[in-house]
């Protein structure tokens, strides 16, 4: 879980923002986002339907952006320029969790090995907390957006996340220790059948770990804004989020079809608020 001091750090982090910007007299907008998770990971069958809905989890976040075409300094429009027309910056803060258990072909009860049980025994969890910047695109102008030449204004983004993981991890077989390699499926760590060559003795790397660490994100997205005030709109966006690293749900196998890092889908709503 996160501690007191991450979250103290990170709002100090996110205000730094604001008060930079601001001097340059740009204004801003706040708003709070939340929607369902859905985590995809070395949990279960890879593009498994079971799976992919199975490993479904919650996000939350609070958002903060920049917003180029209008001056908080003189409550005016600014220079009249494609970017500040067209452009955002997004600064966010936000938290996901999502449950993870094997889902899909093999671990249906038809199959009664016990590598089978070791499968529906392993359980996990994904716990990330992010801050990072997007650069969000509207292809129709901000301005005329504000001033309610229409009502909805689509979006894509990108941008890049700073990412702090807490993954956990547990069995239900045999003496419920996770890092005793008689407890976790043997394809996973020891099958020599499954194992690229090796020298005589020695074993790949125990796949479970569930220590916290920190690394990089990259974070595209498409969503679209809703007018419902001069000072207000909804949100909808529908985030892809790649992470650098393939232990976010403290769980890597080496197995061949292990391709991949783990990453999410995020689709939530919110709430915006114009400050300035």
């Amino acid at each position: 879980m996160l501690n007191l001091k991450q979250l103290v750090f990170l709002f100090c982090l996110l205000v730094t923002y604001q008060a930079m910007y601001s001097q340059l007299g740009f204004s801003h907008e706040i708003g709070v986002i939340a929607g369902p998770v859905e985590f995809r990971a070395d949990f279960g069958s890879r593009f498994d339907e079971e799976t992919n809905l199975g490993n479904s989890g919650i996000g939350i976040g609070i958002v903060h952006y920049i917003n180029f075409a209008y001056r908080a300094d003189c409550n005016c429009y600014s220079t009249d320029t494609y970017f500040n027309d067209h452009f955002k910056l997004r600064n966010e803060i936000s938290w996901n969790y999502t449950r993870l258990d094997h889902h899909g072909e093999w671990v249906k009860p038809k199959y009664t090995s016990a590598n089978a049980d070791k499968l529906r025994a392993h359980h996990g969890v994904a716990e990330n907390f992010d801050i990072g910047t997007q650069l969000e695109y509207f292809p129709r102008s901000i301005r005329s957006f504000q001033a309610f030449s229409y009502l909805l204004a689509p979006y894509v983004s990108l941008g890049i996340h700073y990412t702090t993981s807490s993954p956990q991890g547990w069995t239900d077989y045999g003496d419920q220790d996770i890092f005793n390699a008689a407890n976790i499926y043997s394809y996973w760590y020891q099958d020599p059948r499954f194992l690229p060559a090796v020298p005589a003795g020695e074993q790949r790397e125990y796949p479970v770990n569930v220590n916290s660490f920190s690394d990089w994100s990259m974070v595209a997205s498409v969503g679209a804004r809703y007018k419902i005030g001069v000072l207000s709109d909804l949100l909808i966006d529908l985030r892809w989020q790649l992470y650098f690293n393939d232990w976010v749900d403290g769980f890597n196998h080496k197995l061949s079809y292990n391709k991949f890092n783990d990453w999410l889908i995020w689709l939530n709503v919110g709430y915006i608020y114009y400050l300035d």
